[in-house]
């Protein structure tokens, strides 16, 4: 029987990258899934996608502005209203930083935490009556290896990523009650599109200090959300899972 055989799951930032191995490793294991985007066409793009390998595959798409709560709540409802339920929610959305300090807008900083953190706890609150209602669900964050270690420069991303671990130790806390499971993925370096762009010289040297000597693949860190996502998982809550290969910085 495949892991999440039944399942209905929402995951945000489904469209590429880390996001869309997600949706895709969601739907192998039995699950139907509604991934979100931030504009229509790059969820068109990503629908056509999958539907060109599964035609049969059980997965709508929708744009809503997660910086929105009235936005989020309306698209969780209408997710409720297809598919009958939601027992999976993966935060994945996010953006990244690498500005110094110097020249780091106020503006630019507030966008970091208003998609990073902000969107988070309105997805995490629009769908936690739905997983009450129905006797529990999983919830399951993207944080980020920076958020245990920081990093040299673009501040407000590993500051959002370790407000991240904390919205998921404190709700799963709190949600426990309620058969609410609340977890965190932690990727290290990953062959998102950013990645695969990089000359092979470079990255061969970002490689270097991994000990499994090589990044991550998408697939590899989507594999984690299934294990937390599914009953496998159904005593853990509040973990910080690292998907990085051992990384040291």
């Amino acid at each position: 029987m495949k892991l999440l055989e039944g399942k209905v799951a929402v995951v945000t930032g489904g469209t590429r990258g880390i996001g869309l191995a997600i949706v895709k490793a969601f739907l192998q294991e039995g699950a139907s899934v509604a991934l979100f985007g931030s504009r229509q066409e790059t969820v068109d793009k990503a629908l056509a996608e999958i539907q060109a390998e599964d035609k049969d595959a059980k997965v709508m798409g929708l744009a809503p502005d997660l910086a929105n709560f009235s936005a989020v709540e309306s698209a969780m409802a209408k997710v409720k209203e297809t598919f009958g339920k939601i027992d999976i929610l993966a935060n994945n959305a996010g953006v990244s930083a690498r500005e110094p300090i110097y020249d780091y807008s106020p503006e630019a900083f507030d966008k970091v935490i208003q998609l990073n953190v902000n969107s988070v706890f309105y997805c995490a609150k629009a769908v936690a009556p739905i997983m009450k209602e129905q006797g529990g669900g999983a919830i399951i964050n993207t944080s980020s290896m920076v958020s245990l270690y920081g990093q040299s420069a673009g501040c407000s991303y590993p500051a959002s990523k370790f407000a991240v671990n904390g919205l998921t130790k404190s709700l799963a806390r709190e949600l426990g009650k309620d058969k609410i499971r609340v977890n965190a993925v932690l990727p290290g370096v990953t062959r998102t599109d950013m990645v695969a762009a990089l000359p092979p010289e470079m990255v061969a040297r970002i490689s270097a200090p991994i000990p499994l000597g090589r990044v991550g693949e998408p697939e590899e860190v989507a594999n984690a959300f299934v294990f937390l996502a599914s009953d496998k998982a159904s005593y853990i809550s509040g973990a910080l899972l690292s998907v990085d290969g051992a990384a040291q910085v």
